[in-house]
């Protein structure tokens, strides 16, 4: 069974085998358009702080010495 998957770029279908070498993309421009908006930051992966605040005030952050290596 052949697998057939849409360009994310232009939504042509595109098989999804060995002979296809952009793959998920249907050719090399896709695929560098894609590249382009992930440089420029179109596309982001959206992150959550998972430390707060509050805790690295605890944890001394502000310290001048805190990302000094221990003796």
């Amino acid at each position: 069974m052949t697998l057939t998957v849409k360009c994310p770029q232009c939504q042509k279908p595109v098989t999804w085998d060995a002979s296809s070498a952009f793959k998920p993309f249907c050719s090399e421009r896709c695929k560098m358009i894609d590249l382009g908006d992930w440089a420029s930051e179109k596309h982001a992966i959206p992150v959550t702080d998972d430390i707060s605040e509050e805790l690295l005030d605890q944890l001394g952050y502000e310290e001048a010495d805190f990302f000094k290596a221990p003796d």
